[in-house]
């Protein structure tokens, strides 16, 4: 059983942080803090297979869902994520629901989809010792579909209705330039089209996502309805902490917050 998952879809608050720095150490670290899901990007940090695996070890010794953003969604690059033992994915940019079909078809064996047969080999299935793998695994993806521009928006309806899809994640920096609006995430524009969505989302029984790195702007988003919501990212937590710090002894100005990523 995949309890993120099961979380989603019973509608439960997840409270998560991005993790960008790159190191199980500082994952571990995060991970005893008390969050119900943390996502290992893979997008705009500098993590592999590599260290994304060293991540799934360090973080399976906590009550935490780590969720694993690839750069894009590849097939093969799902494949392999998935038998590194990956069950939460979120993938950037799509945009029709076209494309939503062809990533749960990459997280499904066949018949239902196209995931390659390698459990022998994989972590995920503990190297085939755990019984029933291969006919279990299918029901404990959560597949996270990223929606972070126009088009995305204006396919957003069919892209919810698309089976196998968990949840709907809005990403707040691509759209705001998507929309026009670059390095503005906070425009009246982007705010609107963003609770839109995350009504729209929810009408179609899906789980709303959004990382909101403000508190007000985070608390507005549960109270919208969205159910995966992260609220900072480490990396500019400690950028701030550290400038801050350092401000206090060198009379240097003191940072005013991070961004919405």
């Amino acid at each position: 059983m995949n309890p993120f998952k099961v979380a989603l879809a019973e509608g439960r608050a997840q409270i998560g942080l991005w993790l960008g720095l790159a190191d199980p150490y500082t994952a571990e670290i995060s991970a005893g803090a008390g969050f119900d899901w943390l996502v290992v990007d893979g997008e705009h940090a500098p993590n592999d297979l590599r260290s994304i695996l060293e991540h799934l070890q360090v973080l399976a010794a906590y009550p935490v869902a780590p969720v694993v953003r690839p750069p894009e969604g590849t097939t093969s690059g799902i494949k392999q994520l998935m038998d590194i033992g990956v069950q939460n994915l979120l993938i950037p940019m799509v945009e029709t629901a076209e494309q939503a079909a062809s990533l749960v078809a990459a997280t499904r064996y066949p018949p239902r989809g196209v995931r390659g047969v390698g459990s022998a080999l994989a972590r995920a299935s503990r190297w085939n010792r755990t019984p029933e793998y291969l006919h279990r695994a299918d029901d404990d993806v959560c597949l996270l579909v990223q929606i972070e521009t126009r088009l995305g928006l204006e396919n957003l309806d069919a892209i919810a209705r698309v089976e196998g899809v968990d949840g709907v994640f809005i990403g707040p920096a691509d759209l705001s330039a998507s929309l026009g609006h670059l390095g503005n995430p906070g425009h009246p524009d982007v705010t609107a089209a963003i609770e839109d969505a995350i009504r729209r989302i929810r009408a179609a029984g899906k789980a709303p996502g959004i990382l909101m790195s403000d508190e007000g702007g985070a608390r507005r988003a549960l109270a919208l309805g969205s159910t995966f919501v992260a609220v900072g990212v480490d990396t500019s937590l400690l950028a701030r902490a550290t400038s801050d710090l350092a401000a206090k002894f060198k009379g240097g100005e003191a940072t005013k917050g991070d961004g919405v990523y």
